[in-house]
């Protein structure tokens, strides 16, 4: 009975060891066309596999680990609910996962956004000793709060390409617009960034 058990248990090991291997070389979108037949393990490998990305996305954007951690689940609602919308000709899950996320970060944002005097994003680069022995950690939280002062359309630019290292073509999708516009909203927060930050060294030195 005893080896029964002990064989029982090997046997149930290697098939979970290989349903996790196959996951692992299936892609997003093998993976979401389960999903959609209802298969649950499809669902959190695919919410293993992107989560991070996502909810790294809209803490970039919010400055708010609460926020990123809603936004993260809601993600991954609107893809059990709206699944059957992605394209994949159109470019990757991730990129539509973006979209997403962007939809309900920006929800949260553009009334905050509105409401905040416009000058108030340049007291971070105020004072020229502001950055004086200052540690890797507090130039880094600098940076975050740089870029979370970004008007939204650049912000959202700027953590697509420069912080989660997105193609054009990828930020493109996500953010619903032409290549051409991805990279003038990426050039011009860049220039912002570049202005608040020059004086320390710190944008581009991959801190982030």
């Amino acid at each position: 009975m005893e080896l029964f058990t002990v064989q029982n248990e090997i046997h149930n090991g290697s098939c979970a060891k290989a349903s996790k291997q196959k996951q692992m070389s299936e892609s997003d979108e093998q993976l979401l066309a389960r999903i959609l037949k209802g298969d649950e393990e499809a669902f959190a490998a695919l919410y293993r596999r992107r989560q991070g990305p996502i909810y790294r996305f809209a803490l970039h954007m919010t400055r708010n680990r609460t926020i990123a951690e809603d936004v993260t689940q809601e993600v991954f609602l609107a893809l059990l609910e709206n699944g059957r919308s992605f394209n994949a000709s159109c470019g990757t899950l991730l990129s539509f996962l973006y979209g997403i996320a962007r939809n309900h970060v920006l929800k949260r944002i553009q009334k905050q956004w509105r409401d905040e005097p416009v000058d108030e994003a340049e007291q971070y680069a105020s004072n020229n000793d502001v950055f004086h022995d200052f540690t890797r950690g507090e130039i880094i939280e600098q940076v975050r709060r740089a870029v979370v002062s970004l008007p939204p359309v650049y912000r959202e630019a700027v953590v697509l390409c420069d912080l989660e290292n997105a193609s054009y073509e990828e930020a493109a999708l996500a953010l619903e617009c032409p290549v051409g516009t991805v990279r003038s909203r990426l050039s011009r927060g860049r220039m912002i960034l570049a202005h608040k930050l020059a004086k320390y060294k710190v944008y581009g030195s991959k801190c982030v």
